[in-house]
């Protein structure tokens, strides 16, 4: 099997490629028909624009690593317990398990608003129970709107800390980059919030936010905002935005909310899965700290379906600020014991 290290680099490739079909291809549609509704599985709502990447996919995981590495591709659009390279190889005796995004991030995407992802994660194969914190190499590549010539790509190795560079579509040529997480030790005058995209639990999310500010930060000045919150709908944008110093502390709680929806006659809508957050390895090597919502290593099995919850730090005095009041409001509002 070829190391790890060109794993790595097939892996980067491989993203550059998905990048350039879906912004190609973007580019001529109009964005009504790249926003239509094309399926909806256990998952997810599967949209146009995800529809681009499905056959490129397969095709190049398959040329790209294929011939040298046997493994278990996992995405949407494949089959639910992966489909199996080359040809031939048993699920239990292929060497590699390989989570993949091809697009992290589509409804941004699809109404040419903000960039979406390219995620990858790779683990060892240890069978259905491979999960998160079996990946030993992660990459994203980001895939601009339009009128953005500029991608950024940041891959890990584990143990071998992070590496950067932007790439230049219009020269095909890439940059060095140096990100580096907020050192800040305060959300005063930062970005910090819960993520609250769709319908459900809105209400008791935003409370969460509120008692954790309130604690944190302080009262209301009149005339004044000392906490702003941006709400990306995108796992690994959001874990970009750590990494790159923009945000200080998010967290994605939408699972905490399914018993308290369940008492209002509710059903939890969708949740964040292991696929948006299969590169939390690269913020892991930058200093960044991802954990579960029970502050515990962020764990899940490398599936299409399991509703994970994440909070993301900065650094680590942003998690001894945040996480005893972080938690005290998910018990005040009911969302963890």
């Amino acid at each position: 099997m070829i190391d790890s290290a060109e794993i790595g680099n097939r892996i980067r490739r491989i993203q550059g490629r998905i990048r350039d079909t879906v912004v190609d291809h973007i580019a001529t549609v109009e964005t009504q028909t790249l926003s239509e509704v094309s399926a909806e599985t256990a998952g997810d709502t599967i949209y146009a624009v995800d529809r681009v990447t499905e056959a490129a996919l397969v095709e190049l995981f398959e040329s790209e690593l294929g011939g040298d590495v046997s493994f278990v591709l996992i995405g949407e659009g494949l089959p639910e317990a992966g489909a199996v390279f080359p040809s031939g190889t048993s699920e239990e005796g292929a060497d590699l398990r390989i989570i993949v995004d091809p697009v992290d991030g589509t409804r941004g995407l699809m109404y040419d608003k903000r960039s979406a992802w390219v995620l990858t994660g790779v683990a060892r194969n240890r069978g259905p129970q491979t999960n998160l914190q079996d990946i030993f190499f992660a990459a994203q590549t980001e895939i601009p709107t339009t009128k953005q010539y500029l991608s950024d790509v940041v891959w890990a190795m584990k143990g071998g800390g992070a590496h950067t560079l932007r790439y230049d579509r219009l020269k095909e040529e890439a940059h060095s980059l140096s990100l580096q997480p907020s050192r800040a030790t305060t959300l005063t005058h930062g970005f910090g919030m819960i993520s609250r995209f769709f319908q459900g639990g809105k209400d008791i999310l935003a409370k969460v936010e509120e008692d954790i500010a309130q604690a944190v930060v302080g009262p209301i000045e009149p005339g004044r905002a000392r906490l702003f919150e941006d709400q990306y709908i995108c796992s690994g944008g959001q874990f970009y935005e750590l990494m790159a110093g923009h945000d200080r502390f998010n967290a994605d709680l939408r699972p905490c909310l399914e018993a308290t929806l369940a008492d209002r006659g509710q059903k939890l809508g969708i949740c964040c899965h292991p696929y948006d957050v299969c590169t939390e390895l690269i913020g892991r090597e930058m200093g960044v700290i991802i954990t579960g919502a029970d502050g515990r290593d962020l764990d899940a099995p490398l599936d299409l379906t399991t509703p994970v919850a994440w909070v993301g730090y900065a650094n680590q005095m942003l998690k001894e600020l945040v996480e005893p009041h972080l938690r005290a409001a998910m018990r005040r509002h009911h969302l963890m014991k």
